[in-house]
């Protein structure tokens, strides 16, 4: 198996602070809409207990300046295992002074110790362009983050655009910590030069 370590497409590829908003925005929702427990004789069906529709969340800093909205079509949280489902979020982050990256999947599931995020099918983390940078687009089918070890991983094909710079494998790991990116196998890409002159 050919493993490309350390493989850095930008400084921020994947920002896994976006997954820990996405995982804390879902349990301050939980939170502010918390209901008082109820004694149902079902206690074994999977059905929710609360439903959240066209859901939006802002997150301010300790200026009131917005880092980042959260929004959803559907929130559903299950008592029996305590588990959140989430339909179509999509996390726009927004720092001073840096691209917003938005990050975006069809589904979401949060486990019931709040401990691991599935994001699954078309699951896309677009960075907008700067001055210097053209726009960024990282798609793959699904990923599994781990936000208190601060790190993500995906058994899936993966492909990152950057203009008409491209890099894909199968299979990566995330560690925010070292802010390493690691593909498993069949790695293989192609980067131009922003110094390469146009024909």
């Amino acid at each position: 198996m050919n493993r490309l370590a350390g493989a850095r497409f930008s400084n921020a590829l994947i920002p896994l602070s976006f997954l820990l908003a996405l995982a804390a925005g879902t349990w301050w929702l939980r939170a502010a809409v918390e209901l008082p427990e109820i004694s149902h004789d079902s206690k074994a069906r999977h059905d929710p207990d609360y439903i959240i529709e066209n859901s939006q969340l802002r997150k301010l800093d300790a200026q009131g300046r917005l880092q980042y909205t959260l929004t959803s079509k559907e929130i559903r949280h299950y008592p029996d295992d305590d588990t959140t489902d989430i339909v179509a979020p999509s996390l726009a982050h927004v720092g001073t002074g840096r691209p917003t990256t938005t990050m975006s999947a069809d589904r979401a599931h949060l486990s019931e110790d709040g401990e691991r995020v599935d994001l699954h099918d078309n699951v896309r983390v677009q960075r907008s362009a700067t001055g210097s940078r053209q726009a960024m687009l990282a798609t793959m089918p699904q990923l599994t983050v781990l936000p208190e070890a601060e790190k993500a991983f995906t058994q899936s094909p993966v492909r990152i655009t950057e203009g008409d710079s491209w890099l894909s494998g199968v299979g990566m790991h995330i560690d925010n910590t070292t802010l390493t990116y690691t593909l498993d196998a069949r790695a293989t890409g192609q980067f131009e030069s922003p110094h390469a002159k146009k024909p």
